[in-house]
């Protein structure tokens, strides 16, 4: 992978970030986009000082506009695109009959719409050079009903039908687009749906009253694991990978 370059969306924390270290890492030129640009700044600083080439591009992935501008600046000032990894998302908690119009909206937006703007600018800076990979970080609450998580389960299926769809579109330009699907993964994303310092092991450990399994292996995802598997789907080691969707929650969707 190195000598590569890849655009990372919500690059500024979480997972976004840890894709963008380890993809870095990797001899990877990334270009972090995020419409948080002071948090984005200081990432893209700490990444620098540790000797990747990562270069800061704020951007608001609902903006279409802003989207076409940011790859053609990408590419512009960093070559052409090999890799494109959508992981800016949004989570919205609430009773489906209590969401509001604003908050199932903004879930959309970002986590669904955001990937469709994103990957039609990309793939279609792809196609003429008939090369390319795609990953999409979905969740695996896209195939399993979660009490008030339906804004987010929707968006998050919707995004994943869209990334496989699109991979079939584009298999005969040997662009590739896969997913990956997290479970409970240790970001802010996650301890912002706790409500005290027991969340963790709550998380592990399943609710029964909302028919939610817990974590079979015991443990919460860390970012860099959900990293390490947006890196092999980008890599010729699935170079025979596409439409593919892989789990990485510690069997907490067991197995579906």
């Amino acid at each position: 992978m190195e000598g590569k370059t890849a655009l990372v969306t919500g690059a500024a924390g979480g997972i976004g970030e840890a894709v963008v270290r380890a993809l870095a890492a990797k001899g990877v030129r990334v270009a972090a986009v995020d419409r948080d640009a002071e948090r984005l700044r200081v990432s893209v600083k700490a990444a620098a000082e540790a000797g990747h080439e990562v270069t800061a591009f704020p951007a608001d992935v609902t903006v279409s506009s802003d989207v076409d501008a940011v790859v053609a600046e990408v590419e512009s000032v960093l070559g052409p695109l090999d890799f494109l990894v959508n992981a800016a998302g949004v989570l919205r908690l609430g009773q489906a009959r209590a969401l509001t119009d604003e908050e199932w909206a903004t879930t959309f937006a970002v986590n669904t719409t955001g990937v469709f703007f994103m990957s039609r600018a990309v793939v279609n800076h792809m196609v003429p050079r008939r090369s390319g990979a795609i990953v999409t970080v979905a969740s695996n609450a896209a195939g399993t009903a979660r009490a008030e998580m339906s804004a987010y389960a929707a968006s998050k299926a919707a995004a994943t039908m869209f990334t496989k769809c699109l991979g079939l579109e584009v298999a005969g330009f040997n662009i590739r687009a896969n997913l990956v699907a997290p479970g409970s993964t240790d970001t802010p994303m996650l301890t912002s749906m706790w409500q005290d310092s027991a969340g963790a092991q709550a998380s592990i450990e399943g609710s029964p009253e909302k028919y939610r399994v817990g974590i079979p292996l015991g443990k919460l995802a860390q970012p860099q694991d959900v990293a390490d598997a947006v890196c092999f789907l980008l890599s010729d080691q699935a170079s025979h990978i596409t439409m593919h969707d892989l789990t990485v929650d510690g069997g907490a969707a067991l197995g579906v």
